[in-house]
């Protein structure tokens, strides 16, 4: 074999890339807003709830996985079952064609904002700016119009940064990129947040509209039919967000954990790793809530008048905010957007590390050729995300991709694990690596962990088919939404019928004969 696998030089290296993997734009703008959306901290409960019954379970099965298999997602449930290799290829092929392609785009539109903020380039009137000016948006998805060569430019270097990273192994590449990107990271982070809270107006946001909680927004036994069905919601929000924030369901976290040395805490490893991605959400949400409390009350209007979700919460509100600062204003742009392109690309190699370990631990391909023809085809399928109508195209995909995408493949992966593989063998593993799982964990990987996602993909699929998503026209869904996932599962499924070398499928660990479900 041409190929040597890698390992992390160090425990803190591998935490630090994994943190990395899970820390991303979601973490600045989207769970900030949902706080907002479902009873400020309110909705702290059930995400807490989420992170213990969902969120930690699963992160223990992909590191307990990865680590007992020394293996990517595909070889390690091919080793599981013989059929079950399609849904180790589903994993990284999403990350990587489904999310990827997208996610470098918007990345991309950071670091245009970041020389933007030097000169507060984007006007008096910033949402005009970013859909006129910036994106030149379209008036649908039919229409993609042109390339918008800034926003292209852009996503070259961030994909040409991401093949930098990636192109030698990952000692030398991801583990000495996070060393220096994660703590940047989380300095910068704690600058942004002392900042913001001592501009006028920002504590009181905080306190009245992120620490304060409405109760009744988780009360699922509420007698008030709309009450109850928006308690409802709150806690399949909170479930959603924490499987997503974690980045569970790519198999990043397998193949992370498949660099580690055998001696390792691998169960300490996964629960620092879910504190400190749910604490960063946590801290991240003061600077947000603060930003746009200053913000508010500059202009004289309702806080709920001045948070927006989504992309418009980073492009649209923060550089308003920014631009009303009393001094200072390019600092403090530059700092919030670099935060975003380093939270991104900490993500972003992850992604493509995920696809990259799968094809050499199959093919044995040359992993510089590899990484090479990745970032290669990976910037060309991101090309259409670049055009005027690029937003529409993004915003359908990464619905699909995130409801229902990534939901299936953490399902399926942990009935695989919990009644083929069955829980008893990672459970012996977690005990020879020091960690000492409680009973609990298998109750959740087995039931309620997979009850919960069920729950996900049946509310998701009940809004969706009352009225179209995003006022899209069926036939967009369908093209771009449908189209995606189909892709998806094609190329996973073509992957997966490529033969393998059989000496690569005999298992690093035999398990004892009695712990398998023939």
């Amino acid at each position: 074999m041409s190929n040597t696998r890698g390992n992390w030089q160090s425990n803190l290296g591998f935490l630090l890339a994994a943190i990395g993997s899970a820390i991303g734009l979601g973490n600045v703008w989207r769970f900030s807003y949902m706080a907002h959306e479902h009873g400020g901290g309110a909705f702290l409960v059930p995400y807490l709830v989420a992170l213990l019954l969902a969120g930690l379970p699963i992160m223990l099965v992909e590191y307990g996985v990865g680590h007992l298999e020394k293996a990517s997602s595909p070889l390690s449930f091919r080793r599981i079952g013989n059929h079950y290799e399609w849904l180790g290829w589903w994993m990284p092929v999403v990350a990587m064609f489904g999310i990827m392609l997208y996610y470098a785009v918007i990345i991309g539109w950071c670091v245009n904002y970041f020389f933007l903020s030097a000169s507060l380039g984007w006007g008096l009137d910033p949402q005009s700016f970013f859909f006129n000016d910036f994106l030149k948006i379209t008036d649908s998805a039919d229409n993609l119009g042109t390339f918008r060569m800034p926003i292209l430019l852009a996503t070259a270097f961030v994909w040409f940064l991401c093949w930098l990273i990636c192109f030698r192994d990952v000692s030398h590449g991801i583990e000495r990129a996070s060393k220096v990107f994660m703590p940047t990271l989380f300095v910068l982070t704690l600058i942004m947040v002392g900042w913001t809270l001592t501009l006028e107006g920002a504590t009181d946001a905080v306190l009245n509209n992120y620490l304060s909680a409405d109760w009744s927004r988780i009360n699922i036994f509420a007698h008030d039919p709309a009450l109850r069905s928006q308690a409802i919601k709150t806690w399949v929000a909170a479930f959603g967000q924490i499987f997503f924030t974690l980045s569970l369901g790519f198999g990043i976290m397998i193949t992370y954990a498949s660099y580690l040395p055998e001696k390792t805490n691998i169960g300490q490893n996964a629960l620092i790793t879910c504190v400190v991605n749910c604490a960063y959400s946590l801290i991240a949400g003061l600077a947000v809530f603060g930003i746009v409390g200053f913000m508010a009350q500059s202009q004289g209007v309702l806080f709920e008048d001045a948070i927006k979700g989504g992309p418009q919460l980073a492009f649209v509100v923060y550089p308003k905010a920014i631009s009303l600062l009393p001094s200072l204003n390019a600092i403090f742009g530059m700092m919030f957007f670099l935060i975003l392109v380093i939270a991104g690309l900490t993500s972003g190699v992850s992604l493509i590390e995920a696809f990259t370990c799968s094809c050499t631990d199959k093919f044995d391909w040359p992993r510089k050729k590899v990484v090479t023809g990745i970032c290669v085809l990976g910037f060309m399928g991101s090309l259409i995300f670049t055009t005027q109508g690029g937003l529409y195209v993004l915003d359908i995909v990464d619905h699909f991709i995130t409801n229902y995408g990534l939901v299936v493949g953490g399902l399926v992966e942990c009935l695989l694990v919990g009644w083929v593989l069955k829980t008893v063998v990672l459970r012996k593993h977690f005990a020879k690596s020091g960690s000492k799982i409680p009973i609990i964990w298998d109750i959740c990987v087995k039931y309620i962990t997979p009850s919960l996602l069920i729950i996900l993909v049946y509310f998701a699929v009940k809004v969706d088919s009352a009225e179209n998503y995003g006022g899209y026209s069926f036939d967009q869904l369908l093209l771009f939404g449908g189209g995606a996932m189909l892709a998806c599962l094609a190329l996973a499924l073509l992957l997966a019928l490529a033969p393998w070398d059989p000496e690569r499928l005999k298992r690093r660990h035999q398990p004892e004969e009695d712990d398998l479900l023939v």
